[in-house]
């Protein structure tokens, strides 16, 4: 008979966290199956009150279910939030706060902060709070209306131990793999490049600066490659932007597979493409810019009306030296990939002294 889901009227949180919605469908099917122990359980006991509260519990959680299928998420909430409280009321009333009932109110701490707005949360806490604190103050003052004998109390209290402990443990895995789900996107988005999926300058940046202490200390060769689409803007302005886009993605999927799996590539800005081949002379980095200038010459690029397009690059090649910093290697590159563009594009050109 628990489960912790509510969500702010105002928000669709469904839109924002669609997996909390599958989670609470699953806490459903588990709180019916619960109930329907309680129902035997409590015939056992001599309780029939509360075995026939068990039987409208379980209605109420199959109608929950099937409103979260629709995503009638307001009427599932509310029913569960319902559910829970009079449910939890009625046994701490009926048997006494012994049997343990009011575990379930605290399940519904933490999903309050997952799924409301702060304010609406802490509003909603202190409510939670407030009624807690009320049934324990009321079975002080008056004794249980059904009360059984107590060995059978302490087997009822072990029971709903038993089942909050494993319902929390359930939700605790869920929320630890919501964030950690959430953190591993939020380092994506902050290292890669959101169009492209290739790292992004300012990690790429972090990257190769790593290297470059690694080459100053071994000595290892570390080559540069400065990759620019040809004519890009004309191809924007003929064709439109979302092919513009698909090209960009098409050039970084063959630069990643003409490349080794060690070589660092990122979109550098715009139609720029930049690589950094660590244990990679000049010549071996040239030989592989031109393995990608022949891969994007050799790929069948499509406007969407059928029409071929020539879609080339021209890139620039440098080498680290003893001397350099980032900037500077660059820089070099920089001014190769100017000269293959003087001299026609579709063209490598290496760094000159």
């Amino acid at each position: 008979m628990s489960h912790p889901g509510t969500t702010s009227a105002r928000e669709p949180f469904r839109e924002r966290r669609p997996q909390f919605w599958q989670v609470a469908k699953r806490c459903c099917q588990i709180a019916a199956s619960v109930d329907v122990a309680f129902f035997f359980l409590f015939h056992l006991l001599g309780s029939p009150i509360l075995a026939w509260v068990n039987v409208v519990s379980v209605a109420m959680y199959v109608v929950a279910y099937r409103a979260l299928g629709r995503q009638q998420n307001g009427l599932a909430i509310s029913l569960i939030w319902a559910e829970v409280i009079i449910h939890a009321g009625l046994g701490i009333v009926l048997i006494g706060w012994e049997g343990g009932f009011h575990y379930y109110l605290l399940m519904f701490i933490p999903a309050l902060f997952v799924s409301m707005r702060l304010r609406a949360a802490v509003i909603a806490l202190a409510g939670l709070w407030s009624y807690y604190v009320a049934l324990h103050l009321l079975m002080w003052f008056i004794e249980p209306l059904q009360p059984i004998a107590p060995g059978a109390l302490l087997g009822v209290y072990l029971f709903n131990l038993s089942v909050v402990f494993a319902m929390f443990s359930y939700l605790s895995f869920f929320y630890l793999t919501m964030v950690t789900a959430a953190n591993r996107k939020l380092r994506r988005m902050a290292t890669t490049d959101s169009l492209t999926g290739l790292f992004n300058r300012r990690h790429m940046t972090y990257l190769v600066e790593k290297e470059l202490a690694r080459f100053q200390r071994n000595g290892n060769p570390v080559a540069f490659l400065v990759l620019d689409i040809d004519h890009f803007k004309a191809i924007n302005d003929q064709y439109g932007h979302e092919l513009g886009d698909r090209v960009l993605e098409d050039v970084a999927g063959i630069i990643k597979a003409q490349l080794r799996t060690q070589d660092l590539i990122a979109r550098w800005g715009g139609e720029e493409f930049l690589a950094v081949l660590p244990d990679t002379r000049i010549q071996s980095a040239q030989a592989s810019a031109e393995r990608v200038r022949e891969a994007l010459m050799t790929h069948d690029w499509r406007a969407p009306n059928g029409e071929r397009i020539d879609i080339t690059i021209s890139a620039g090649v440098s080498e680290f030296r003893r001397d350099d910093d980032l900037n500077s290697a660059i820089s070099r590159a920089d001014r190769a990939l100017y000269r293959s563009k003087e001299r026609g594009r579709n063209r490598v050109e290496l760094e000159t002294v």
